[in-house]
């Protein structure tokens, strides 16, 4: 067996494409039921982010398990795999254990050690969980990944100065806007990124803040405390007239700001004499605010590519924490294989054992009669012996099964014992 990821990621595909890979919790177990159908995967857990989408599975058959979570990734995007194929990552075993532990220690995302990856990977693993679709293998990985996430927060400054994606934006607005003291702002979505930009905008000293939301309850309890102002996601249109900068993170599969809705802001604003061009932070994954908006007099969109260019330009301090995180990240990883081989290789030797010494009392017990004018000392004499030629017949594929134990050749060792003797 194999430990596989599949997937996208921010550094394998653009942003159309990742688009196409965004996976809502609410869909989740529909493709954790179609990979774990799959006779090739025995255990299966999807990390679905606004910058990755990437299947982790056990395959009992590498070739066969690649092929399935390939169908699976056609049936979500709607694509044929030649063209996604190109942009797939694909690990397995000792390389898609150390990718899923750089995830999780913030070394794979957009802001190098933000905080929110660690949270996204744990709640990966309990609703994989929760499912039934995580078993010995994947819940021992995702918890080691998690150890490896605070490791490298706590013993690094891989973290310092860094929060988030939300925090990245509202930074990278404010360094467009030349500040956002005295600006006017709006929030669209209550997830935990737009609850994370609504308290780092009221920080920043804006002279208003709205949030705008389907649901007015979630609203009024985000904007509790920080004076800022509600709105239906009906009001939106009239909003983009009258602030400087909208935040959107909505989980909406269809843009929330559209052409229409931004050309008339564009106008309204023209015709009040506003020269400062209307600011939309996309941070959402499908974008909220459609592709064409970009096109606009007057309007300026920041994206996710667009973070990840202003993310990239920060990294110097950040990137001299990696080498500490990634000694971090060998060491779990060695103790993972480790983990792993001892859960894996003990009970199957000692069922083979334990199988051997069946076979050996039960030949003795069969010629007992025989036997039975042995005297004591012959007895234990033909014991011994019985019992040193099962060991030394056992010796050679024991001592084989745990020097190969973590590898692809330790997995063959093991099935191939489990199959000649029936364990």
């Amino acid at each position: 067996m194999s430990i596989l990821v599949i997937g996208v990621n921010q550094r394998t595909a653009p942003l159309s494409l990742l688009e196409r890979f965004a996976l809502h919790g609410d869909r989740l177990p529909k493709y954790l039921d179609a990979l774990m159908a799959s006779d090739n995967i025995s255990e299966a857990a999807i990390v679905s982010t606004c910058h990755r989408t990437e299947a982790w599975v056990v395959a009992e058959r590498f070739h066969g398990a690649l092929s399935d979570v390939r169908d699976v990734f056609c049936d979500l995007t709607y694509l044929p795999p030649d063209e996604f194929a190109p942009h797939l990552l694909t690990e397995h075993d000792s390389e898609a254990i150390r990718h899923l532990f750089e995830v999780a220690a913030g070394l794979r995302s957009v802001v190098v050690g933000e905080h929110q990856i660690l949270g996204q990977v744990a709640d990966a693993w309990e609703a994989a969980r929760l499912h039934g679709s995580a078993g010995p293998t994947l819940n021992l990985l995702f918890r080691h990944a998690v150890e490896v996430g605070k490791r490298a927060r706590n013993e690094t400054a891989i973290a310092r100065n860094v929060t988030s994606v939300s925090h990245a934006a509202v930074v990278m607005a404010g360094d467009l806007l030349g500040g956002l003291s005295g600006r006017s702002a709006a929030v669209v979505g209550t997830g935990a990124m737009g609850r994370g930009m609504v308290g780092l905008l009221a920080e920043r000293d804006v002279a208003s803040l709205s949030i705008v939301n389907r649901s007015l309850e979630r609203a009024e309890g985000v904007a509790a405390g920080v004076g800022a102002s509600i709105h239906p996601l009906g009001e939106l249109a009239t909003l983009l007239r009258d602030v400087d900068v909208v935040f959107t993170s909505t989980g909406a599969l269809e843009p929330v700001i559209t052409l229409e809705m931004a050309r008339a802001a564009s106008e309204a604003r023209s015709a009040r004499g506003v020269e400062q061009p209307l600011v939309l932070v996309d941070i959402a994954v499908p974008r909220d605010v459609a592709v064409e908006v970009a096109e606009l007099d007057g309007v300026q969109v920041l994206d996710m590519e667009s973070l990840q260019a202003f993310a990239v330009r920060g990294l110097d301090e950040r990137r001299r924490e990696a080498p500490a995180v990634a000694a971090i990240v060998d060491a779990e990883v060695d103790r993972f294989e480790s983990a792993r081989s001892s859960r894996q290789v003990a009970p199957l030797i000692t069922e083979l054992h334990a199988w051997a010494e069946m076979l050996r009392s039960a030949e003795l017990d069969r010629h007992r009669s025989r036997l039975a004018d042995l005297d004591p000392e012959a007895a234990d004499a033909l014991d011994a012996v019985t019992r040193s030629l099962v060991a030394k017949l056992l010796h050679t594929p024991t001592v084989s099964l745990k020097e190969a134990s973590g590898t692809a050749r330790g997995d063959r060792i093991a099935q191939s014992l489990r199959d000649l003797f029936d364990l």
